[in-house]
């Protein structure tokens, strides 16, 4: 009973095939070819800019300019006590 229920896509079966070819030409790699490669050349990096006219980052640009206004500041506060001094007689001899 169950064999009659079986698909019948279920059964195996074989295939047998010979094949007689005619032998082609056969293709023998040539030896390996050792290149030196080309000298390695060291250039600088290229310049990239952000747009803007700026060529550096924003965090070395805002360093610059508060190292720039601390000097200014320091420079004005130079010349405020080197004329206090020259008021009050106190000047370097």
């Amino acid at each position: 009973m169950a064999f009659a229920l079986a698909s019948p896509t279920a059964s195996a079966h074989v295939d047998v095939g010979i094949g007689i070819g005619i032998p082609g030409p056969v293709f023998v790699p040539a030896q390996p070819a050792y290149v030196e490669p080309p000298p390695v050349v060291y250039a600088p990096a290229p310049v990239v800019g952000y747009g803007y006219g700026y060529d550096d980052d924003w965090r070395a640009r805002e360093w610059r300019e508060h190292q720039e206004r601390r000097e200014r500041r320091w420079r004005r506060h130079e010349e405020h006590e080197r004329e206090w001094r020259e008021r009050h007689g106190w000047g370097d001899d």
